[in-house]
């Protein structure tokens, strides 16, 4: 078994031993060094360099974003953030995944050794995810471990799609890398473009400011979705972290419902959940689109909406930070057509 070697960078001796003590639990998982604060990591790094950096934000001398972004232009490696800052505030996230960080775990400001042990599961998991990234693509996710529980289990298949109309919809899932891809993609769009719903895997809170940075960016309005938001030209809705978002229809017009419900192949909100309902009630109006991102959530909602009629499209391999949801989809045949990043803009301005 191919050994992950990692180092922790963490100003706390009692989250450094704790890390380092959950992570070697794993038979695949080694850690080769631990520092204080960057800049006795960057000592170490001289010595031997780590597959996976686990970094916190808030430490002496250097702060973790000022390291993550010189490690990103110097010898770009994957990092995960393990912070308690992340949780006071979306911008410090946005920040690190910004600057390339793969994945981010927050740590609470009570209760630490406790929580560290009980997510130790989720820490492997990112960690692994992390090792996977192909760090050529970062240019700047959450898992949970619940037992994972399919869409049959809470929305029912089924269609009743009108055979054609005016409004068109484009459907796009993305969970590892997605942020820096999104970026790409929405600030490339112009103006006059078709409604986009969209599921990115990020944690509650987040999707907020996640949506109010790129409506900033962007030709098109972007922003988080609301309870009955029209689908409307010109205006892509992002799904809320800890919650579902549904395509629905009412006459020829369309709308999304955000709701909560069970995590869906571990994710909340789920892509196999937006793209069954975008099979559902948009049929061959629709234009699927999965890209970056670690598991399988996704491809079994691309193949119904390819069944139902709509163009399908697989961000390609040499493209994706994490090629997992994608590799999924072309596996069950449910993307009509495999394509590179740098051209989901001209087929969504189609």
């Amino acid at each position: 078994m191919k050994q992950i070697t990692v180092m922790l960078v963490d100003d706390s001796a009692v989250v450094r031993q704790v890390l380092q003590s959950v992570l070697e639990r794993e038979p695949d998982i080694s850690v080769i060094a631990t520092a204080s604060d960057p800049l006795f990591a960057l000592e170490k790094l001289k010595r031997a360099w780590p597959d996976v950096i686990v970094l916190d934000v808030e430490m002496p001398r250097m702060d973790g974003i000022t390291f993550l972004q010189k490690i990103m232009t110097e010898r770009p490696t994957p990092v995960v953030i393990c912070s308690s800052l992340t949780a006071r505030g979306a911008e410090t996230t946005l920040q690190a995944m910004a600057a390339g960080a793969v994945d981010i775990i927050t740590k609470p400001t009570i209760g630490l050794k406790d929580f560290l042990q009980e997510s130790a599961q989720d820490l492997a998991m990112a960690v692994r995810a992390a090792a996977m990234a192909n760090v050529k693509q970062l240019r700047k996710a959450p898992l949970a471990v619940p037992a994972k529980i399919s869409v049959d289990a809470w929305l029912p298949a089924g269609g009743q799609a009108l055979a054609q109309t005016t409004e068109r919809i484009v459907a796009m899932g993305t969970s590892t890398g997605g942020t820096q891809a999104l970026e790409l993609v929405l600030t490339a769009l112009p103006r006059v473009s078709p409604g986009i719903v969209i599921v990115q895997h990020m944690p509650e809170k987040f999707t907020a400011s996640f949506a109010e940075r790129l409506n900033g960016l962007c030709q098109i309005e972007v922003r988080e979705a609301r309870h009955n938001d029209r689908v409307i030209p010109g205006l892509a809705l992002i799904a809320p972290g800890g919650k579902h978002m549904l395509l629905k229809r009412s006459g020829a017009y369309y709308h999304v419902d955000v709701m909560d419900g069970p995590l869906i192949n571990r994710h909340r909100p789920s892509v196999d959940v937006l793209f069954r309902s975008v099979a559902k009630y948009a049929g061959k109006n629709a234009t699927g689109i999965i890209m970056t991102g670690m598991g399988d959530d996704g491809a079994r909602g691309l193949k119904e909406m390819q069944e139902a009629g709509a163009i399908t499209y697989a961000q390609d391999e040499a493209s994706c930070v994490v090629f997992g949801m994608p590799k999924e989809a072309i596996k069950l045949g449910a993307a009509r057509h495999i394509v590179p990043l740098d051209q989901i803009h001209q087929i969504i301005a189609k």
